[in-house]
Order: structure tokens, then C-alpha cells, then sequence
């Protein structure tokens, strides 16, 4: 950690690419011992499967597009403006149901999350189909229990 404030202009700091589409880096634990931020675009008709956390908090800030969010048994119809902070158990499913892609600021606490995003862009970077064992060892890895399957 620096010790230095961080001011990241668009185009600048690190990113990495998912099912097409850029998630920027902008706080990670190489700057904080608190939170991560990203700044994530969501491909039309990606889901991340219904999950759980066991320690991390996230928040969700909706910029642009429309998701479609499950939260426990509540299903939520996200546009711009939509927040969503999640404490550690409650299931979640975040997903863009539009036919148009979607922007959110998301929030990970503590700070390292980068860290699955990274590993998980090198292996959708390979092509072909991804083997449901490996994205299932990956997220155990890094604090999320899948209940249902990745789409994207």
C-alpha cells in the first residue's frame, strides 16, 4: 500500500476483460486494506449464478443498462440509480437480463478480489467451453459457494 491518494482517469490503471466486455480496476488491495472497487460492464444476458459469500460485503451502484437482480428470494429490476449493498450469507444473483450491456461500480470488502477477476479472465481468455469444476474451485478459493450456474 502506498499511502498516497489514488486518482485513476478513464483508460488508466489496470482491467481485465470478461465474457467480452472490460471491468477496470480502480481500488484494489494493493492500494487499501478496506475495499475494492470495480467498474464493470455487464454483457447483455451474462448471470453470475445464484451465490453466497462467507466474509465478504459487496455493493453494487448501477450506472447504465437495466440488471436483473436476485437478493435471497427478492427478485429486483435494477436501472440506473439502483444500490445494492450485500452482507456476508445472503444469495445472490447478478445478472443483466436486457438486450443491452449494463455498467455498475462494485465494491468487495475486503480488499482482493482482483485477484479471482484476474485468474478468471485467463481462463475464459483460453476459449471453448469452461470447465464447471475448475470456475467452482476458483470461487471456493476466493470466498463464494456457487448455488446455481454461471451464464455468460
Amino acid at each position: 500500500m502506498s499511502g498516497q491518494a489514488i486518482i485513476r482517469r478513464p483508460g488508466e490503471g489496470k482491467s481485465v476483460r470478461l465474457a467480452g466486455q472490460p471491468m477496470a480496476f480502480l481500488v484494489t488491495g494493493n492500494d487499501t486494506r478496506h475495499t475494492s472497487m470495480f467498474d464493470w460492464t455487464i454483457p447483455p444476458g451474462f448471470s453470475t449464478g445464484l451465490h453466497v459469500h462467507r466474509v465478504q460485503e459487496e455493493t453494487f451502484y448501477v450506472l447504465e443498462g437495466e440488471c436483473e437482480w436476485q437478493v435471497g428470494h427478492d427478485h429486483v429490476h435494477a436501472t440506473p440509480g439502483t444500490y445494492l449493498f450485500l452482507p456476508p450469507g445472503v444469495p445472490h444473483n447478478i445478472a443483466n437480463a436486457s438486450g443491452k450491456v449494463a455498467r455498475v461500480l462494485m465494491t468487495v470488502s475486503p480488499p482482493g478480489h482482483e485477484r479471482y477477476f484476474e485468474e478468471l479472465a485467463e481462463i475464459v481468455a483460453r476459449g471453448g467451453a469452461t470447465d464447471p469444476a475448475m470456475i467452482a474451485e476458483l470461487r471456493a478459493r476466493y470466498d463464494t459457494d456457487q448455488l446455481t450456474a454461471l451464464r455468460g
